[in-house]
């Protein structure tokens, strides 16, 4: 089981910086409850279907068939992503 600190990092490096290419920043400069849409890290809607498929293929956690306010609360922040992803992952362990 990976711990919150690890999802961050996963999230921060693997999904935000090499799969989107933002070559121009650094995983910590990253705040965690930066929006990450918008005002925030100002990802686009082709980028966030990429957050999506990045958060499945790395954790393996399904987000299809979540309402799409529920995937806006979720994936608001690199924080409400990894609690998201941690408890999507405890219901693994634990099913």
């Amino acid at each position: 089981m990976k711990t919150m600190g690890e999802i961050k990092e996963i999230i921060k490096v693997n999904i935000l910086i090499e799969r989107l290419e933002l070559e121009d920043i650094e995983a910590d400069e990253i705040e965690d409850g930066e929006p990450l849409f918008g005002d925030g890290l100002g990802l686009d809607s082709v980028e966030a279907l990429d957050v999506v498929s990045g958060v499945e293929a790395e954790f393996g956690v399904k987000v299809q068939g979540l309402e799409e306010e529920d995937i806006r609360k979720h994936f608001y922040s690199v924080a409400t992503l990894s609690t998201f992803v941690e408890e999507q992952l405890k219901d693994k362990v634990s099913s």
